[in-house]
């Protein structure tokens, strides 16, 4: 799929309910991430991936969108969003352009997640925050479009089943509120 065709399909329809069923009662903090793409024309559009650092508190060494916990002074979640990706991979704001975004999330760490959506103008040179990232990686989004590379489990958890997402895709196993996030995003273009 290329930029022209994603961006009429994302466009044209109305989002609609997430695959993602959890719940979280307590207070949340409120976080954001980008979903990167960029048009290879080799390949197609390719999606932004992160590999979180082992070390971290929360989704160490998960595969992961940039992004991360809105600050005080973000005048949005696209702010967050924007200002995550710049400072766990160095991607300038400004190459970025964005489109739109999907429904909130509620993930086990407290916090809920809005996926911010934009197009990455050409490809770009990163520079990982090692602290927060142990890898940068794209996958094509053609992967997500086929529907048998995405996998779901019903798991039972505090009285009630979730929703648990997978799409392996090389040695990565991508899961939980990115895979969910992965699979609305494809739901809605189709």
């Amino acid at each position: 799929m290329n930029k022209g065709e994603f961006l009429t399909r994302f466009h044209l329809k109305q989002l609609a309910e997430s695959s993602h069923n959890y719940q979280h009662h307590a207070p949340l903090k409120k976080a954001a991430v980008l979903i990167g793409l960029i048009e290879n024309p080799d390949t197609g559009l390719q999606v932004l991936l992160t590999k979180r650092s082992s070390h971290l508190k929360h989704h160490p060494s998960q595969i992961s969108f940039p992004g991360g916990k809105a600050e005080l002074d973000d005048k949005s979640l696209v702010e967050t969003a924007l200002r995550e990706a710049y400072e766990e991979i160095g991607l300038a704001p400004q190459a970025v352009t964005v489109i739109g975004q999907l429904p909130h999330y509620e993930v086990i760490s407290g916090y809920q997640v809005t996926p911010i959506v934009g197009i990455i103008d050409h490809q770009q040179t990163y520079q990982q925050d090692e602290n927060e990232v142990a890898e940068i990686f794209q996958a094509p989004l053609q992967h997500f479009l086929q529907r048998n590379n995405h996998h779901c489990f019903r798991v039972y958890r505090n009285g009630r089943y979730l929703n648990i997402h997978f799409y392996p895709y090389k040695h990565y196993n991508i899961w939980g509120a990115t895979a969910a996030m992965l699979k609305d995003l494809i739901e809605h273009i189709k």
